[in-house]
């Protein structure tokens, strides 16, 4: 399950992928990102934040993406930004790997 703490993470999300760059980038078509869209919202799972774990992490707006994983008791982060979340994430037993790292795993 993925883990999303609010819609508007999922409206970024969308924001961010129908931009001409990144499909250019991914070489989606834009009905592509719409399935991998309709995908991940059929796999999301919406996150309560019943504890806050504030500060952990240098980059505040980060805070909220790793108190949702805590919440969703995540077994990873999955970021380009792997510094920013180490150690935090280790404190609570979570892994934090690339895309490419997640990928790779999954073709394993």
């Amino acid at each position: 399950m993925y883990s999303i703490s609010h819609d508007r993470d999922f409206l970024e999300y969308e924001a961010v992928l129908v931009r001409p760059e990144q499909r250019l980038a991914t070489g989606e078509s834009e009905a592509g990102v719409s399935g991998f869209l309709a995908t991940l919202a059929s796999a999301a799972q919406a996150v309560e934040l019943n504890f806050l774990w504030r500060p952990q992490l240098r980059d505040p707006g980060d805070e909220l993406i790793l108190e949702a994983a805590v919440n969703g008791q995540a077994e990873a982060i999955v970021t380009h930004k792997l510094r920013d979340f180490y150690p935090a994430a280790g404190t609570f037993g979570m892994r934090v790997v690339t895309p490419a790292m997640l990928l790779k795993g999954w073709r394993e």
